[in-house]
């Protein structure tokens, strides 16, 4: 392990953001401020719709906890940045300052969130297999209270997880400037400061990738595996096509929330590029929660109908509570 003489545990960090593109920030910031706010208004109607609807099937519970989970990890990293964008830290050097703990608490809650969602896709994927496999059993197995106890699984398994590597990540010496080549405390922008070349150091992270990427991902396999057997089985193409709707929007967002995550932290320190990560990460933490609530109420005739019922009843201006 390298141990240079200026390894040390900072006091914090710095952010260096998009500092070095002045020209730019202002249409940065004006288009990450519009993805933004409509992100959080496309999942906070998600959620109000589903609320607001006279009986709630499982994976309806489901997507709002995702619209949920949606909103908080937009919350953790995107009004940061729009600070950091509008009020450019001036006299500061390359970056704005993150305290260590700030650092330390936002890089946690990013993690617990995104493993909360790969947890919460298993379950949603278990759901659908119950519905299309068992329809028999699936009201008398996914009740209400499976639905809760699966959705607190899903928190405490990403924030276990979480606690574990930010404690790891934040226990390595850093050394040199301090400056993150990031918008926000990411891992693989901490690993990249970090003063290390040992693989030993980056156990950790392919020890949560474990956890949080490999093992939904299998029980999503799975699922999907028996569906795709009982559909093989299923001689009505009415039959296949509904319940192929019912999947297809739960694997539109499967394959987005995996396939960014994958990329970005199942590689080792070496492959690391702190613009490139940058970059990518602007995408995965704004383009992709944007497009969430638009494939599921694309691809959702029940939430389509919440949805315009109430849009319906604000433009009427009555409460939610009364009958159109």
């Amino acid at each position: 392990m390298d141990s240079p003489s200026n390894a040390t545990m900072p006091r914090g960090f710095l952010l260096q953001g998009f500092s070095e593109f002045p020209h730019l920030r202002p249409v940065l910031f004006l288009l990450l401020l519009a993805v933004h706010l409509v992100t959080l208004s496309g999942n906070l109607l998600i959620l109000v719709a589903v609320t607001y609807m006279p009986s709630r099937p499982p994976m309806l519970l489901f997507l709002c906890q995702l619209s949920a989970i949606e909103l908080c990890y937009t919350l953790v990293v995107v009004p940061r940045s729009l600070a950091d964008l509008a009020a450019p830290c001036l006299g500061l050097g390359r970056g704005c300052p993150i305290s260590f703990l700030g650092c330390a608490v936002q890089m946690q809650m990013f993690v617990a969130l995104g493993g909360a969602e790969c947890f919460l896709l298993a379950a949603m994927a278990y759901d659908r297999y119950m519905a299309i496999c068992h329809p028999l059993r699936y009201a008398a197995v996914v009740t209400p209270g499976l639905c809760a106890r699966l959705a607190l699984a899903c928190c405490l398994g990403g924030l276990t997880v979480s606690v574990g590597l930010t404690v790891a990540v934040f226990h390595l010496p850093f050394c040199g400037s301090h400056l993150l080549v990031h918008f926000f405390c990411d891992i693989t922008a901490l690993l990249h400061l970090a003063c290390t070349q040992s693989y030993m150091d980056e156990l950790p992270l392919l020890g949560a990738c474990l956890v949080l990427l490999l093992l939904p991902l299998v029980l999503i396999l799975a699922s999907y595996g028996a569906i795709a057997t009982a559909l093989h089985h299923q001689h009505s193409p009415g039959g296949r096509r509904k319940a192929a709707s019912t999947c297809g929007s739960h694997l539109a967002v499967t394959f987005l929330h995996y396939g960014c995550a994958t990329f970005m932290y199942v590689r080792p320190k070496a492959s690391y590029s702190p613009q490139r990560d940058r970059t990518l990460a602007l995408i995965y933490t704004n383009v992709t929660p944007l497009l969430y609530p638009f494939i599921y109420s694309l691809r959702n005739c029940e939430v389509m109908i919440a949805i315009r019922r109430v849009l319906g009843r604000w433009q009427l201006g009555q409460p939610q509570g009364q009958s159109v």
